[in-house]
């Protein structure tokens, strides 16, 4: 059995952090090395725990940013994997991020599914190059393919992305959450297209869903785009 990937959680805000920490560990084959709230206790972490393999970083820091941090911790010459958990939503950040060998990028305000979809894409990524050996093209595609998982809806091949772009349209041009039988009557699907693809939708972490309670009978399940909640 392969040891677990150890994350040190860094974010200024103690109950974020605390909040991160338990997603981390709702993951199978991930769990919380140390928490850090400033840029120095990040550096000071990262040089007294024994092994950090990832590095979930805030860029919003008291003291300094968390690209800061990303710089100094390669200068110093630690390898550290570190995906971005961050409010930064300039382009300019995101680049500088990219330049700095950072594996992800996650947009607060996020669902515990949207890290998860991260984490689990890392650790495909770990399994691929912990593999070692020579790889031919194909294998170098499933390795870049790899960073990529988790950044947008991962289709499989008997959804369309056309629809499941129709779904999010009609979410985000919505005044409050949709259930899937107002989704089929925005768009046109029928309901149980409908909720097939709002059900995919939240389990890659970009739908939020709420119940509605009525009188009698099953809650509703009505749904908000992750970004609008």
């Amino acid at each position: 059995m392969s040891r677990p990937i150890d994350v040190l959680v860094v974010d200024d805000d103690t109950r974020v952090a605390r909040v991160n920490a338990a997603y981390v560990e709702m993951v199978p084959g991930f769990r919380v090395a140390a928490k850090a709230h400033s840029a120095a206790e990040a550096l000071l972490r990262l040089e007294a725990v024994p092994r950090v393999d990832l590095v979930l970083m805030d860029h919003y820091l008291p003291d300094d940013t968390g690209l800061a941090v990303v710089q100094e911790t390669r200068r110093r010459g630690h390898d550290t994997d570190v995906i971005m958990v961050t409010a930064a939503r300039d382009v300019q950040t995101v680049r500088a991020a990219m330049r700095n060998g950072v594996l992800q990028y996650l947009v607060k305000p996020f669902t515990f599914a949207g890290l998860r979809a991260k984490l689990e894409a890392y650790a495909e990524l770990r399994r691929t190059l912990d593999s070692g050996g020579e790889t031919e093209q194909p294998e170098v595609d499933r390795i870049f393919g790899a960073l990529s998982a988790g950044s947008a809806p991962g289709l499989p091949r008997s959804h369309s992305p056309t629809t499941a772009d129709l779904v999010r349209r009609a979410l985000v041009g919505a005044e409050g959450p949709l259930s899937a039988q107002e989704i089929a009557e925005r768009t046109g699907l029928s309901r149980q297209t409908a909720q097939r693809y709002l059900k995919l939708l939240e389990r890659t972490g970009r739908l939020t869903l709420t119940l509605k309670y009525g009188n009698a009978g099953r809650p509703e399940h009505r749904y908000l785009w992750a970004a609008r909640a």
